[in-house]
């Protein structure tokens, strides 16, 4: 919401006392050409240059949903555009803010722009959290631009935002900011009055170690700096060291939110390194994922489908080992479950490999959608309800455990899908003797090959 009495005082002692504010908020930019990185969205006539400007009138600017990861300059966009823009600017996050607030927000820009003329500029901070409900709030005033919207999102939006609020807007896609952009943010803490002002330098080897430990997180890095700097200055040095780095700083950040997009790609990424029997790539993604606290149970769940979907028959104890650490994570969570799911991970990359029942329920789906089914046949309907063998129901049926060879060859699928084979089935691994079965069943099943 707008600033109250208590939030402006705040903001007033902070500008009087700018030391009393941490150091990432210290050094946001207050203008477009300190912001680092990003410079694709920076362009003359960019949505966000046409914010910042006031552009207006019948080709305003338009709504826009700003995506990245974090630490990489979401909030500090929104921030520049309030500082700089004429407009009325609100800020709401969607961690407390709900359909109340939001429609506080439009009332209000309505009666501003009724009585005064003014546009408002609304900074929606996590849209992802957001439900459908919530969202759908959003919609009239965007459509008839009564506010323009800023929304800022870690997950892919056309996950978590619905279609006629992204129809509605610009989608921006941040970029993750490089070495280079870090250095420079760094360079600028360490010397400008807002941030350090010279107290302290930085040599190159803690440079590269808060690199590494910052993840291409900007608010991170600066984080970093701020404790490395505290840490330099209790002890009267002029230098914050690597030991003094290392000291304030213990663990490096794993660039992965558990609730955004690197949460879908490290997991697509661990399961496609099972695939390509890459067994230490997978074991790379497992530990990032352990590291940045994801749920072990998500983690087992995509082990149990990597064994059907890449493994299957060539391996049929995979599922079982999947299985089995899926059961042992629920028992024993972190973090002992990182070695059960190290376990799991390393049997399922160095397993051979088949897709055959992937591919099989697949061709089988296909099928059934295109309408492609037909009658059961009469004979393996069901017999047991009064009046079944009048209507030809289960007459005929041959048991197949009568037989010596315990295979009855009879027409087990509708007719139309008579001679159709849906499962291929490989060499590889233990998936070969299965492809002996099939070929002999399906031959003593009287089957055509199509």
């Amino acid at each position: 919401m707008e600033p109250d009495l208590f939030t402006a005082a705040a903001e007033d002692r902070q500008e009087k006392d700018p030391s009393s504010s941490p150091l990432a908020v210290r050094m946001r930019p207050r203008t477009l050409d300190e912001v680092v990185g990003q410079q694709h969205l920076l362009r003359p006539g960019s949505p966000l240059r046409r914010l910042v400007e006031g552009g207006s009138g019948p080709a305003g600017p338009s709504s826009v949903f700003l995506w990245g990861p974090p630490g990489i300059g979401k909030t500090t966009l929104a921030y520049v555009v309030s500082k700089a823009t004429n407009k009325r600017f609100v800020e709401l996050s969607a961690i407390t803010a709900g359909v109340k607030e939001v429609r506080a927000v439009i009332d209000g820009a309505r009666r501003a722009m009724g009585g005064h003329g003014k546009e408002t500029v609304l900074f929606l901070d996590e849209i992802h959290r957001f439900s459908k409900a919530q969202q759908d709030s959003l919609l009239p005033a965007v459509e008839n631009r009564w506010v323009t919207l800023i929304a800022a999102t870690t997950e892919n939006p056309y996950f978590s935002v619905i279609s006629p609020l992204l129809s509605r807007s610009l989608l921006l896609t941040l970029e993750p900011l490089t070495d280079d952009d870090l250095r420079g943010l760094l360079k600028r803490a360490l010397t400008d009055e807002r941030g350090l002002g010279g107290t302290v330098t930085l040599p190159d080897d803690a440079e590269e170690h808060l690199l590494r430990i910052a993840g291409g997180d900007a608010r991170r890095a600066l984080t970093a700096l701020e404790a490395g700097a505290g840490s330099a200055l209790s002890k009267g040095e002029k230098e914050i060291t690597l030991q003094s780095l290392e000291e304030s700083v213990d663990r490096a950040a794993v660039k992965y939110d558990r609730a955004g997009d690197q949460h879908y790609d490290v997991a697509s990424a661990l399961i496609k390194s099972i695939r390509g029997s890459d067994v230490d790539a997978a074991l790379h993604y497992l530990a990032r994922m352990i590291e940045a606290g994801e749920d072990p149970r998500f983690i087992a769940r995509r082990l149990m489908i990597s064994a059907s979907e890449d493994i299957g028959l060539a391996d049929p104890t995979a599922l079982p080992t999947a299985v089995a650490a899926a059961q042992a994570v629920a028992m024993i969570g972190f973090p002992e479950a990182a070695l059960t799911l190290s376990h799991a991970t390393i049997a399922l990359a160095l397993a051979p490999k088949s897709n055959a029942a992937t591919t099989a329920i697949g061709a089988a789906l296909e099928d059934v959608r295109k309408g492609h089914a037909g009658p059961v046949p009469p004979h393996l309907r069901d017999g047991h309800y009064k009046g079944a063998a009048k209507l030809g129901h289960a007459q005929g049926y041959v048991y197949p455990h009568d037989l010596p060879e315990g295979i009855a060859a009879q027409e087990y699928a509708p007719e139309a899908l008579r001679d159709r084979e849906y499962y291929t089935p490989t060499r590889h691994g233990a998936e070969a003797r299965y492809a002996d079965a099939v070929e002999w069943t399906r031959k003593h099943l009287g089957r055509k090959r199509p």
